[in-house]
């Protein structure tokens, strides 16, 4: 065998047919195409539950459907022996089915109880259904009995027996009283798992007459009631408390059975005063984690899914405060049979081997029988190609014609299985099932997965070719057994064609398939997390990249489930805006990017906050003459940790309405102790600060009232002003209602003259702020004392201030007064102080007024504005700067204090000498001639002194703009112009003049002229174009080219410019082929262009071809001498016409250029 069928060997085992990706799938495929002209024992597809319990109300339906080729026919067994159908006119079978339909109306469904059996057979063999078992479902009637009221003690145990009717299947029982209510349960009372309903000890609340069972029937949707129970609870002799005791099960231990992937429900109930509390363990092990549960209050332990592993004692403990007790309850584990492994159908080509396989498990262990078509193997003819070996049937060298169908029968007490596999025996050239050039696609680095699927018989070998290379299995390609091949890390360079041969004995077969690998679609920009505030916009990114064959789709989620759908939120191309953001769209966003291949995710939080909500529950507690405790609860800080927490009081006394921010407090503190003042009725309110804002206020707390106290503060910013020389005025800053401590708050204002034996002067003053006292002495010191007194008492004694008397202006000049002249701008002035008893004040310093009189040279238009120095009183000199040389100056100087200035001194006046005179006005050139200019300028404006003359200079510039040789000339003060002559033509030079006194010479001005062209050399400056040597020169080269132009044409197009496109390629003229070759332009034409002449070629108006304008003609061509014929035999002449159409059409793609052309395009 290939290396594929060794593979399928397992323990002597032919490994099955396999299609596609379904390797238990060893069956026909279902293709028609395959189907077509292929046989196939019968396999049942569809039948009846094996226990079926039917509605005595409705027709029975018992489904039995099967598959094969060709179609089987299908017969039933009841209660063992063949029914007869066709007999049964109340019995239908469905065609081409084996389904039948009993109609049961006016007959009675016990009738048609029974076990039946489906058998699907054809010429290849037959298939068996399952034994279905037929029973009717029932609701039978309650017994009727007396039921006698039950009379039991306060506290004593009791139990209420339901026993409803025996149904099918068992009905479902419940408790109510007469109003259809369901009767209350606890730990005390509650309901078994058989229906009755136990008291674990009884109250005087259960004394009534209407305890009444329910039992509900499923399949005939019926309910049934018991009489009703009356329970009467006496209370002459209660029952005391006790300890548990077992009342379901009884006794210390008890057995349960449960089946292997049953539910276990263990129960146990017990006696108890207190009402004892029940607790499940097991004993040597742990309860299943994750399948079970407790139920019925704890009363009920249940377990889903029964492993073996589930066996062995489970310990109930029931305990009240007088003690425990606890049952054992054993469980057993059995298991109806269940496959290890089912059998399987086999497929084989003549002359093959294979085995049949049945392993099946249980507890206790099933026993195994074989049937060939419904007949038990041991009674069937005998095949030397078939034996039997542990429980397997080995089948070898089979033949054609030898197909069966097998059933393997595994049962036990609690049950049993049937399977049915069919032996076919086939001889099939190979078919590939997989659809022809089917495309793959795939992500890069992920798995790729070509499939094969093919069938034949002999099983097909495959081989897989990628773009004609041989696929080997390996590190990059697996080949799995049913033969499709998997790239494990699929990459761009796995992208092309494969290709899948199938071949057997008896023949192959090919099929394509493409893989096209992907570029993976990832988020470039992912959403991030936000922290918004409230009512704000909360905007989420999510880019991507993805291959450009794939559209992506965005999907956004909240909190893994679809967006709200609400108009606030706006999903972008690659975006999520959420606008006026509120509490509830705080949570996790999610941003899936998904193509048809794969897809790409990203999270991101959205944190909303807000300010905090205000605190509440203010409590004052610790209340003290002088302090309080206050007390709160914060409020939801939303998202955004309180920062501190801001205490605000209002003094309803004296400015009720108004807050004030008292004190801070860190945000982790909830309580705070505050400092009062005397004499205030307080509320106070507490605000919470977040990195958002400050929240609402909270509610005020309770008034709290402080008792009055005599005042603890004097006024503040005492001072002592002098307003006038005969007085001065005393101003504090009043208390606030808050520091007065008490009802009639006064001021005592107290005053002396300093350094002086005298008592002090008092008065108290209320509701004011300052007081002036009159009658003193100018400038004279005082001590000065406000001091704050209520009904309770004076204030602290009040701190002395100092302070005078009003000032009166100074009464004398500063005098020595001398001014000395340094220089044309500056001058030195000095003064002697004034006596300090003539200041009448505090001296503040000196003013030293100056003016410029008049310019020395000329009579100025307008006075000059005074100037005005301040110098500190203990100044007595200073320099005066910025004066204008050669002029007149007045100054006088005074003494000021706080009241104003004093007299002034005699006025000094001084003279400045002279100075540099200031810079030429007006400079400008004028008169530009080609070898000389005039050079003009205006006197300066401030002379300063007597002008003596200029100084002027000139320098010519380059075009590189470097200096030549600097000139100079001396001019006289009254010279305003100069003239320069012998200078260059057309020559840039610079000018420098400069004003002069007996100081000197003071600014430069400068100024730039350019002398005027040679007209003689502008003459000789003509343009080249015009000259007629010029002209000729121009004319003989273009009659040169003109002229090659010409020879070229005549050369290129040597050998024949006919549109005759055939004689031209069958001839190859070497000549016409190499400019085909260089441009397309000659030779060959296009075939859109085969019949327009060439621009400039000389065509009669007759249509024929001079032989004189070419070397060659048609007659080299073989087609004679005439040349008045095309390719197609049509008069050639008809081309001419259409030479002027398609020159105005500027076709110029195949026209030869003219020399007129060539000329224009070459200049």
């Amino acid at each position: 065998m290939d290396r594929k069928r060794s593979c399928t060997l397992c323990g002597g085992a032919v490994m099955l047919l396999l299609l596609g990706h379904m390797t238990n799938a060893l069956e026909v495929p279902l293709d028609p195409k395959v189907l077509e002209g292929l046989p196939q024992p019968p396999t049942i597809t569809h039948q009846s539950p094996k226990d079926y319990i039917i509605d005595p109300r409705e027709n029975i339906i018992i489904h039995c459907e099967a598959k094969g080729k060709p179609h089987p026919s299908f017969s039933w067994t009841r209660n063992g022996t063949h029914f007869d159908v066709e007999k049964d006119s109340k019995v239908i079978m469905k065609p081409n089915s084996g389904t039948l339909v009993i109609d049961i109306s006016g007959e009675k469904a016990e009738a048609y109880e029974g076990v039946y059996q489906c058998i699907a057979r054809n010429e290849h063999g037959s298939a068996l259904s399952n034994n279905i078992v037929i029973r009717q479902s029932r609701s039978p009637l309650w017994s009727k009995e007396k039921v006698e009221p039950i009379t039991v003690q306060r506290g004593m145990s009791l139990v209420l027996q339901c026993r409803p009717p025996a149904g099918l299947p068992p009905p479902i029982i419940f408790w109510m009283d007469n109003n259809f209510q369901r009767l209350p349960q606890n730990s005390r009372v509650s309901q078994a798992l058989n229906g009755d309903l136990y008291f674990s000890n009884v109250l005087m609340d259960d004394n009534r007459n209407d305890y009444i069972c329910y039992a509900r029937f499923p399949h005939t949707q019926t309910i049934q009631q018991k009489q009703p129970i009356t329970v009467n609870v006496l209370d002459n002799s209660p029952s005391g408390e006790r300890a548990p005791t077992f009342m379901q099960p009884p006794g210390m231990h008890s057995t349960s059975m449960v089946l292997k992937g049953d539910t276990l429900q263990l129960e146990c109930i017990a006696d108890g005063l207190p009402t004892p509390d029940i607790s499940w363990s097991k004993v040597n092990g742990e309860l299943p984690s994750g399948r079970f549960s407790f139920h019925s209050f704890q009363k009920t332990l249940k377990i889903t899914e029964v492993t073996d592993a589930d066996g062995g004692d489970y310990r109930c403990l029931a305990r009240n405060r007088l003690g425990s007790n606890h049952h054992i309850i054993t469980v057993v584990v059995r298991a109806a049979p269940f496959w290890i492994s089912a059998p399987q159908n086999l497929i084989l080509a003549p002359k093959e081997s294979g085995m049949l396989t049945c392993r099946a498990d249980g507890n206790p262990k099933p026993t195994v029988t074989w049937s060939v078509n419904g007949i038990p193997i041991e009674n069937s003819h005998k095949d030397p190609s078939r034996k039997i070996e542990n429980g397997n049937i080995i089948l070898s060298d089979v033949q054609t014609g030898s197909s069966a169908v097998y059933q393997c029968n595994a049962s036990n007490e609690y049950g049993y299985l049937l399977g049915n596999a069919f032996v076919s025996v086939l001889a099939e050239p190979p078919r590939v099932l997989t659809p022809p050039n089917h495309v793959y696609s795939v992500i890069t680095n992920s798995r790729a997965l070509l499939d094969c699927a093919s069938f034949g018989s002999p099983l097909p070998k495959i081989t897989w070719f990628k773009n004609g290379q041989s696929v080997l299995d390996g590190d990059l390609y697996i080949i799995h057994k049913n033969n499709t091949l998997e790239i494990n890390v699929a990459r761009p360079v796995h992208s092309g064609k494969y290709t899948c041969i199938a071949s057997n004995s008896l023949g192959n077969k090919e099929n394509h398939v493409y893989l096209e690998v992907k570029e993976p679609t990832r988020i470039l920009r992912q959403p991030e997390y936000k922290v918004v505030q409230r009512n704000s916009v909360a905007e989420f990114e999510c880019k991507v990249k993805h291959d450009p064959t794939l559209i992506p789709s965005m999907i956004w989620l909240k909190d893994n489930m679809e967006l709200p759908d609400d108009s606030r939120f706006e999903v972008g191309s690659d975006s999520l805006t959420i606008r006026d953001v509120r509490e509830d769209d705080e949570g996790n966003y999610t941003c899936i990017r998904n193509t048809t291949l794969d897809q790409d995710s990203a999270s991101a939080m959205l944190t909303v906050v807000e300010q905090p909500d205000p605190p509440t529950d203010l409590e004052l507690t610790d209340q003290r003459e002088h302090s309080v405790r206050l007390t709160w609860t914060p409020g939801y800080e939303n998202n955004s940790p309180i920062q501190l927490f801001l205490i605000q009081y209002e003094d309803s006394l004296h400015k009720p309405g108004v807050w004030v921010n008292m004190t801070e407090v860190s945000g982790t503190r909830t309580t705070v102790n505050l400092e009062l003042s005397p004499y205030v009725y307080y509320s106070f309110r507490v605000l919470a600060l977040n990195e958002v804002g400050l929240s609402q206020p909270s509610a005020p707390s309770r008034q709290y009232r402080t008792n009055p106290a005599q005042p603890d503060v004097n006024p503040s910013d005492v001072e002592v002003i002098g307003t006038s020389p005969d007085s001065l005025t005393i101003t504090w800053k009043e208390l606030t209602g808050l520091e007065s401590n008490g009802p009639g708050l006064q001021y005592n204002v107290s005053w002396r003259q300093k350094d002086v034996d005298q008592q002090w002067n008092s008065l108290s003053l209320a509701n004011v702020s300052q007081y002036v006292v009159t009658g003193t002495p100018t400038f004279t010191p005082y001590e000065v004392t406000v001091q704050a007194v209520n009904d309770y008492g004076p204030g602290p004694t009040p701190e002395v201030v100092l302070g005078y008397s009003g000032e009166d202006l100074p009464t004398m000049a500063p005098e020595n007064v001398k001014v000395s002249v340094q220089n044309g701008t500056m001058a030195v002035v000095s003064w002697d102080a004034v006596p300090l008893s003539t200041v009448q004040g505090r001296l503040n310093g000196y003013k030293v007024s100056y003016w410029n009189l008049r310019s020395l040279h000329k009579q100025d238009p307008e006075p000059k504005k005074p100037q005005e120095l301040i110098f500190q009183e203990n100044e007595t000199e200073s320099l005066l700067l910025g004066l204008h040389p050669y002029s007149q100056y007045n100054l006088n100087i005074r003494a000021f204090n706080g009241k104003g200035d004093g007299p002034s001194s005699p006025n000094q006046i001084f003279e400045t000498p002279e100075g540099v005179p200031g810079p030429p006005a007006d400079l400008k050139v004028e008169n530009l001639n080609l070898d000389s200019l005039v050079v003009k300028w205006a006197p300066p404006v401030e002379y300063n002194g007597h002008l003596t003359g200029y100084l002027f200079k000139y320098q010519p510039i380059n075009t590189t703009d470097e200096l030549g040789p600097l000139k100079e000339l001396l001019l006289a003060a009254n010279e305003t112009s100069v003239t320069l002559d012998n200078l260059k033509h057309s020559t840039r030079y610079k000018f420098y003049l400069n004003a002069k006194t007996v100081k000197g010479y003071g600014p430069t001005v400068t100024e730039e002229g350019v002398t005027i062209m040679d007209e003689a050399m502008t003459s000789k400056q003509v343009d080249i174009a015009t000259q007629g040597w010029f002209i000729g020169l121009m004319c003989a080269i273009a009659l040169l080219i003109l002229v090659l132009l010409i020879v070229c044409f005549i050369k290129r197009n040597k050998g024949g410019k006919y549109p005759v496109k055939e004689k031209e390629d069958a001839h190859q003229d070497p000549e016409i082929q190499p400019m085909k070759d260089d441009d397309g332009t000659f030779g060959e034409y296009s075939d859109t262009e085969d019949h327009k002449p060439l621009k400039g070629s000389r065509t009669p108006s007759n249509g024929t071809v001079k032989k004189d304008d070419s070397d060659d003609s048609l007659v080299d061509y073989g087609e004679g001498g005439d040349g008045q014929f095309n390719e197609d035999g049509s008069f050639i002449g008809q081309y001419s016409g259409k030479k002027e159409k398609d020159t105005a059409e500027g076709n110029e793609s195949s026209e030869a250029p003219s020399p007129v052309n060539a000329m224009n395009s070459f200049v």
